[in-house]
């Protein structure tokens, strides 16, 4: 079983390679995407000066659409620090969608509607979880998505083969054979890695599986003989204060806070709310919970607590801080970056490896076939 299992790790390994290392690399990146962001466009990603309080959502909402009076908001996501807030834009009879940048304390707009994948973190982020293949006429639609879905069951699978190969791990962990030969101390190195790094490297594959299974079976399965709709007027009643839905949604779920609001970008959808609330849980998302409002009326609808689903819903909620790694801060970051980049040592070792183990099969096929054909000529 070991033999099929290494045959099953090797292969696999040399199938995915390349998209490994792309996954790796970006993924690697993206843990400080917040911080390159601040880096790269400070202009964009802070406020010039935190005040005391936001300014009614209302005022906001409508400073946004006189504006861009060609584009509908279609979410908002909220900011209550120095980061401004960024809102999801699309054009009206279109389904492109545009990001924008804005001041919450001021209403002052810091960047020009762009696409989505516009700066050079969220062109990034797209690469790390599609290929940049999603948007190729000549594929499917969501071809990317479905590709990094079953490379993220490749590297589950080398996880997880990896640990059975070397099942007796902890007897030599830290032994490396420095005075031996090349290919010993890389393959020392490589189990070593593999081992230490395995259990986050699995965490990673089973949380990006998740997100981009659950894109691909919203798109293609779930919805996959409905086409969008085309949105050219907001779908929401003048009539409605988002400021009193703010208000409103703390009344509702004891501290929460909103993050994240969507508007209804479908004839069926109503105002939706995602926000965080104190728990004692350190993987708990700032997207756990939810309140749905009347897009007609205002009225309350639904709530959704975190704290009260069942542990099956709270364990898919803590995928997003367990995948990107902020729930421990930089320390918890800086280790998610490290170990996955691993996986660009782990392909290159591993290759060496395997091309060494090939050339000594070829050269041990050869010596028999010549042992051989000495022996017939005697």
């Amino acid at each position: 079983m070991r033999k099929t299992l290494f045959k099953v790790h090797s292969w696999l390994a040399l199938i995915a390679i390349i998209p490994l290392i792309v996954i790796s690399i970006t993924g690697s990146v993206l843990v400080f995407k917040s911080e390159i962001d601040g880096l790269l466009m400070p202009d964009k990603h802070f406020v010039v000066q935190q005040q005391a309080a936001r300014l009614p959502m209302d005022s906001l909402i409508d400073k946004a659409e006189a504006a861009f009076p060609e584009y509908v908001v279609g979410s908002w996501e909220l900011f209550n620090n120095t980061t401004a807030d960024r809102l999801y834009l699309v054009k009206r009879g279109t389904d492109d969608w545009y990001k924008l940048h804005l001041d919450q304390y001021t209403g002052e707009v810091l960047s020009e509607p762009v696409s989505t994948t516009h700066y050079f973190t969220d062109w990034f982020l797209e690469l790390h979880y599609t290929f940049l293949l999603n948007d190729l006429k000549s594929l499917p639609g969501q071809t990317g998505t479905v590709l990094g879905f079953f490379f993220a069951l490749f590297l589950l699978t080398l996880g997880i083969t990896g640990l059975i190969i070397y099942r007796k791990f902890w007897q030599r962990l830290f032994s490396v054979r420095w005075r031996a030969t090349l290919q010993i101390v890389l393959s020392d190195i490589h189990k070593m890695t593999g081992v230490l790094g395995s259990p986050i490297l699995i965490v990673l594959a089973i949380t990006g599986g998740y997100f981009n299974g659950a894109v691909w079976y919203h798109e293609v399965i779930e919805h996959a003989e409905e086409e969008h709709y085309t949105i050219t007027n907001k779908l929401y009643s003048d009539d409605i204060s988002f400021e009193r839905i703010l208000n409103d949604s703390k009344l509702q779920i004891p501290t929460f806070n909103t993050t994240f609001l969507v508007f209804p970008r479908e004839p069926d959808e109503n105002i939706t709310l995602y926000g965080e609330v104190n728990t004692s849980n350190p993987l708990t998302s700032e997207y756990a919970n939810t309140i749905t409002y009347n897009k007609q009326t205002g009225e309350h609808m639904a709530n959704w607590d975190i704290r009260e689903a069942g542990a099956g819903w709270q364990v898919i909620d803590s995928f997003r801080k367990l995948h990107f790694g902020y729930f421990a801060g930089l320390i918890s970051k800086i280790l998610w970056c490290i170990v996955g980049l691993s996986p660009v040592w782990l392909a290159g070792t591993g290759f060496y490896l395997w091309l060494t183990r090939r050339k000594r099969k070829k050269h041990s096929q050869r010596n028999r076939v010549l042992q051989r054909k000495s022996a017939n000529v005697l």
